[in-house]
């Protein structure tokens, strides 16, 4: 029976989003306002990430250590990641057919002249179509490709467009898609370990394996909060890239523009919510600002604005104000 029509699955699935948006409008914006600013970026990612391996192997190790032998976690490892994998490997081919994506030589040459400042090698840029935002996709099969959407071009400035560039080559310079590949795993191997020892503690008859499963499920949730922020992370550290590549003032503006679009047209935003790629957009998360045609008082304002927790701690992007205030501390 497939995974998705079956009660158990559905209910863990419902019971797990239901504590993480418990901890994201209580615990975890207290925890993050106590170490907000205390470390540098590079610091911040590395601590998360030694966090989020050191947790997940700890959990991983108790669940089996008091399990025993009801379930194969290599079994359960090679499900989890060839499903992944998968999806890694198609999701190029299915972008370009789903956005229409095509080569555009005015847009190669702006994406070659931003990787030659930041000393990577050029992806392939593309015209897709939608409102405006931008990603960065591609594997070790089709090759490296930057996207912008045809209503961004017309959006942004020269050097706004170059700054956005800048982000998106950015993360192929992190290696971002491997990178958030790798940890997404984490909690999904975990989530599935909790799944197959309630259901053998359906045949079984033993409570000690149910309460084992349920420990297991809440805890795979808990780390996809920590996966989560560590996304959050990798969108500053692209954010630095666009303000190296045009300068942080072009990176400020593009951003804030984009976010001022998608206040004034709610619709597009949905369309962005339910879009099964938008883990991947430059622009994932909305907060209130005036106008779309943005202005040094604009951007200032929008610096200032405030910030949803909750919407915040469940997103892969970090909010706007947020991005433009870490953009205003670079030193460049």
């Amino acid at each position: 029976m497939l995974l998705i029509f079956d009660p158990l699955y559905i209910m863990l699935g419902v019971l797990g989003y239901f504590i993480m948006f418990l901890l994201a409008s209580t615990v975890a914006p207290k925890i993050a306002g106590r170490f907000a600013g205390r470390f540098s970026l590079y610091t911040s990612m590395a601590i998360l990430g030694v966090m989020i391996l050191g947790i997940s192997t700890l959990i991983i190790y108790l669940v089996l250590s008091f399990a025993g032998y009801y379930f194969s976690l290599l079994g359960i490892v090679i499900f989890v990641l060839m499903v992944n994998l998968l999806m890694y490997l198609a999701s190029p081919y299915i972008i370009n057919m789903s956005y229409s994506a095509k080569p555009s030589p005015e847009l190669q040459r702006v994406v070659d002249t931003v990787a030659n400042r930041l000393g990577v090698k050029p992806p392939k840029a593309v015209i897709v179509r939608g409102p405006p935002n931008a990603f960065a996709y591609g594997n070790f099969l089709t090759g490296k490709f930057v996207a912008v959407t045809d209503s961004m071009l017309k959006m942004l400035s020269k050097e706004e467009l170059e700054a956005v560039i800048g982000h998106e080559i950015g993360h192929h310079k992190h290696r971002d898609n491997a990178v958030m590949l790798l940890f997404g795993l984490l909690p999904s191997i975990i989530f599935y370990l909790g799944y197959m020892l309630i259901h053998s503690s359906l045949s079984e008859r033993r409570n000690q394996l149910a309460l084992l499963g349920f420990a297991a499920v809440i805890a795979s949730f808990l780390v996809q909060i920590l996966v989560l922020a560590f996304s959050r992370l990798r969108e500053y550290y692209a954010d630095f890239e666009g303000a190296l590549a045009a300068g942080k003032r072009s990176m400020q503006y593009a951003l804030a523009k984009i976010h001022a679009f998608y206040h004034r047209y709610p619709d597009y935003h949905e369309m962005i919510a339910s879009d099964k790629f938008r883990t991947l957009f430059i622009y994932a998360f909305v907060q209130a600002v005036a106008s779309p045609y943005v202005a040094y008082i604009d951007v200032e304002s929008i610096k200032r604005a405030k910030v949803n927790p909750v919407e915040e701690f469940l997103s892969t992007h970090p909010p706007i104000p947020k991005r433009l205030r870490f953009l205003d501390s670079l030193p460049l």
